[in-house]
């Protein structure tokens, strides 16, 4: 038995250390110059604060549309379920680049919505409006899924005797179930914002312009190496971690926060 224990210690262990040694490696990577001036200068700045805004309005959306979607799959059963639920999975599989072709045959320039848009005033690509746009489709199902299973864990009895106690659907909505549920909620929208925060396939191909943190990386890349996407990609690993941290801390202090009154 302690002959498999170590086994599957070992074997373990090799997938953490191909975790974290790749990312020591850039944190101890040297680069030329100072990067402290790298990181104020203006398309750095620039880049952040688009990322930031449109990953922020990305998770608000993805709440608004996500969690009702997430709640009717919690507590309703029907025929086409699994249907739905294979939907909600798909943005999740699809290769960033192919998500970006289906968005552009909906949205862009030659197809109804976006002739119709352009006609109104409105670029749905090339602008912000595009990268939100890409970002919901990618990380909306983050927050479907973990709501979904915020959901399936609050006791359905609690919901019933609130019914008896004169409560409506709603009042027992707020009062009770979202309230229970709302660590898993909370866990789906660090997850999509940091996936927000990271996305660059689906952007790229909806919104070369404004770039994001990591259309920015990408462009250093190209024309400086990784000397040059060096900053930025040390701010977008910071922020990776901050919320990592932020979903470990969740999982400790979150449960006894939320209960129903």
């Amino acid at each position: 038995m302690k002959g498999k224990i170590s086994t599957i210690g070992i074997l373990g262990g090799i997938l953490m250390v191909y975790y974290i040694v790749p990312v020591v490696s850039l944190l101890f990577w040297k680069a030329n110059g100072a990067i402290i001036p790298s990181i104020m200068s203006e398309e750095v700045i620039s880049a952040t604060i688009t990322s930031v805004g449109t990953s922020i309005g990305s998770v608000l959306i993805s709440c608004v549309l996500g969690i009702p979607l997430a709640y009717f799959l919690s507590r309703t059963e029907f025929r086409w379920k699994n249907i739905v639920l294979f939907i909600v999975f798909l943005p999740l599989v699809l290769p960033p680049i192919v998500s970006g072709m289906v968005l552009l045959t909906l949205f862009g320039p030659g197809s109804i919505l976006g002739s119709l848009a352009m006609d109104s005033g409105v670029s749905l690509t090339q602008s912000l409006v595009g990268i939100i746009l890409a970002q919901v489709f990618v990380v909306s199902p983050f927050v479907v899924i973990a709501a979904k299973v915020g959901f399936d864990a609050v006791n359905e009895k609690l919901e019933y005797a609130s019914r008896a106690l004169g409560r409506t659907k709603i009042e027992t909505f707020w009062k009770i179930t979202l309230p229970l549920s709302m660590r898993g909620i909370i866990a789906g929208m660090m997850l999509a914002f940091a996936r927000a925060m990271g996305e660059f396939g689906t952007t790229i191909m909806m919104a070369y312009y404004p770039r994001t943190m990591s259309t920015q990386i990408w462009v250093s890349f190209i024309t400086g190496g990784i000397e040059k996407a060096f900053p930025m990609a040390i701010l977008l690993l910071g922020s990776s971690v901050v919320v990592i941290l932020l979903i470990s801390l969740l999982g400790q202090e979150v449960r006894g926060s939320y209960a129903p009154y």
